[in-house]
């Protein structure tokens, strides 16, 4: 999943699509005379301003429209690790968009289902959590292509995250960094208990993972995929989805994989 070139000349049609934070209203207001904007329908791209909580909202909304545009991320917001960086003096909106380079992602699905057998199913460009409701540690049996391979997880949670999302939830819990184009996952525990010393696993991204709940009753877990939470699961399938790739575009010198290799250098 690495970058390409620039694949968007600067007669490309543009929509501007904002969050309701007061910097990315201000910025949009900066932007909106300086080029002639057409709606997310008629646009072969779409401009995002905001944080990475907005752009993976606008992601979201593309999956459910089953739309595959292209979307080029301004920050805007507090965190920006999926964005590019403000216009400078003298530079275009077109020629950035022009100049970026690509980059698709690929979600993954989780499929839940609850205590009562309620059945969900949502998307994550990031990861998908599994987390305590309660005080009671979470007991959690883990299996991965139809085979248990850890008969008991005890926690807070644990977690598999995409490249992408290798450096968000994941890093901080501890998990390994994935480069893009790496087609692998993470699955990394949230402050194990038993087995204490286990750190996780890299996993190919074709892997069917399987989280089985222990005691839900006594000890119920939630479900995250991204933004959507299911209550007290009792089962969470998750597999990667080649047919619902998207496409981000970054701007040259520091594309998001650039940004992954500065993430594991810092000191």
């Amino acid at each position: 999943m690495g970058s390409s070139e620039h694949v968007m000349g600067k007669d490309a049609k543009l929509a501007l699509i904002v969050s309701d934070s007061a910097k990315a209203q201000d910025g949009a207001k900066a932007l909106h005379d300086s080029h002639p904007w057409v709606s997310p329908q008629d646009a072969d791209v779409l401009v995002v301003l905001g944080g990475d909580g907005f752009l993976l909202h606008v992601l979201h909304e593309l999956l459910d429209r089953d739309t595959t545009k292209p979307v080029y991320g301004m920050n805007l917001g507090t965190i920006g690790f999926l964005m590019n960086g403000p216009l400078e003096d003298g530079e275009t909106i077109a020629q950035r968009v022009a100049d970026a380079h690509t980059v698709p992602v690929r979600p993954l699905c989780m499929n839940a289902v609850t205590q009562s057998g309620d059945r969900h199913s949502f998307y994550a460009f990031n990861e998908v959590s599994l987390l305590r409701e309660t005080r009671q540690t979470a007991k959690i049996e883990v299996r991965i292509n139809g085979r248990v391979r850890m008969e008991e997880l005890a926690g807070d949670g644990i977690l598999v995250a995409t490249p992408v999302g290798s450096t968000a939830y994941n890093l901080s819990a501890h998990g390994p960094i994935l480069p893009l184009g790496s087609r692998m996952v993470a699955m990394t525990p949230l402050n194990p208990f038993r087995p204490r010393r286990w750190k996780g696993a890299i996993l190919p991204e074709s892997a069917q993972v399987e989280f089985r709940i222990l005691e839900p009753g006594k000890r119920p877990v939630a479900a995250v995929a991204d933004q959507k939470e299911v209550r007290d699961v009792a089962i969470v399938r998750i597999s990667a989805t080649a047919e619902k790739e998207l496409t981000l575009l970054f701007d040259p010198g520091f594309t998001l994989e650039e940004r992954i290799f500065a993430e594991q250098f810092q000191v």
